[in-house]
């Protein structure tokens, strides 16, 4: 019986991680519920970065991606709500199985700390280590975000 019951417990976690989709590198989804991991910022999905010789690396695509896997291996993914933004998604600090992903985001360089001190020690640990962002050279993706609203808006002019 106990037997059953761990397989239908590991069945229920494997399907609760499952429901959680993984957006981009600060950024999931529970079915219609938008979440963000409060007090980090990813680089943007296209954005590029530079590394230690110089050569760009889809920085994006690589903070989704180590995101993406962590959510993946996890049997059970919890996000804590702190408060919504102005956009109406979840602000919050998400565990998978225990493991803070806003801090380990950071913490492996793939993510910086945002409007916050909670992140400021893992960041400076990133960025000793050049993990990461911090193994090259990138824009913080907050002005990533502002530039490419700006070269939209010339376009359309």
């Amino acid at each position: 019986m106990k037997i059953l019951y761990a397989v239908l417990f590991m069945l229920w976690a494997s399907v609760a991680s499952a429901e959680i989709k993984v957006i981009d590198g600060d950024s999931l989804a529970e079915g219609s519920r938008q979440i963000r991991l409060i007090g980090i910022d990813a680089p943007e999905y296209l954005q590029i970065c530079y590394d230690s010789q110089n050569m760009p690396y889809a920085c994006g695509k690589e903070s989704f991606e180590y995101l993406k896997n962590l959510v993946a291996k996890a049997k059970n993914v919890a996000c804590k709500v702190k408060k919504t933004d102005r956009y109406g998604r979840d602000l919050c600090v998400c565990k998978a199985d225990g493991l803070e992903l806003n801090r380990e985001m950071v913490q492996s360089g793939h993510a910086i700390s945002y409007r916050s001190k909670a992140y400021v020690k893992a960041e400076a640990e990133a960025k000793q280590a050049q993990k990461g962002l911090w193994r090259g050279r990138f824009m913080r993706p907050e002005l990533w975000r502002v530039l490419k609203r700006e070269q939209q808006k010339k376009k359309k002019n």
